[in-house]
């Protein structure tokens, strides 16, 4: 189940510095910074933006299917957190970020999110009451080390009773991002079938 040695998964990051660059001179500056998130960021953004909206993104689903080796977990006991995968839509919340903030609040996303870069950003179109927008999204190659692959309900429920990291638990964290969901009026069906196996 964990059988990936913490060696072979930092060979396989990319230089956080050089996505960063990459992203900022896609975005170019000049105007508003649009965010997505789709767990934690709906939650607990850590940075400030002037409005936030519930859209709906086609091309990509919210799984938990994610090691988590320091946040959620440890390198003996690795916990998940969500990933944004290839396939299907995801219903979550993008942010709009003044441009002149957005280069603070990008450096800001890069310390959280892209410490180990694992993830891979990318712009996504989202329809909001400006109309169509492109937002930065945190995406999952299914070739990363840092994807769980298939797991079983029994691997679910062990990581739900034993993980917890520098951030606290899988489960809280679970938890957290449905309650968030639910009061936003977003059902995640998958989501809930999987919460539903900490309770068996």
């Amino acid at each position: 189940m964990y059988s990936v040695r913490m060696s072979e998964l930092f060979s396989h990051h990319r230089d956080p510095g050089a996505l960063l660059a990459k992203v900022h001179g896609e975005w170019g500056g000049h105007d508003d910074l649009w965010i997505f998130g789709y767990a934690s960021l709906i939650w607990r953004p850590e940075f400030d933006y002037t409005e936030r909206h519930p859209v709906r993104i086609h091309g990509w689903h919210r799984a938990l299917k994610m090691w988590s080796r320091i946040n959620r977990g440890t390198p003996a006991n690795p916990g998940l957190v969500f990933a944004l995968l290839a396939g299907g839509s995801c219903h979550g919340m993008v942010f709009r970020v003044p441009h002149r903030d957005g280069h603070e609040v990008l450096q800001r996303l890069w310390q959280r999110e892209m410490v180990m870069g694992v993830y891979t950003p990318r712009w996504l179109r989202c329809a909001t009451p400006h109309g169509e927008r492109r937002a930065l999204a945190f995406t999952l190659s299914r070739r990363s080390p840092s994807f769980t692959g298939a797991l079983s309900e029994a691997q679910y429920r062990q990581i739900f009773e034993q993980a917890c990291g520098h951030c606290g638990s899988t489960l809280d964290y679970v938890r957290q991002t449905c309650e968030t969901l639910r009061s936003l009026g977003i059902r995640d069906r998958e989501l809930e079938r999987l919460l539903a196996l900490a309770h068996r």
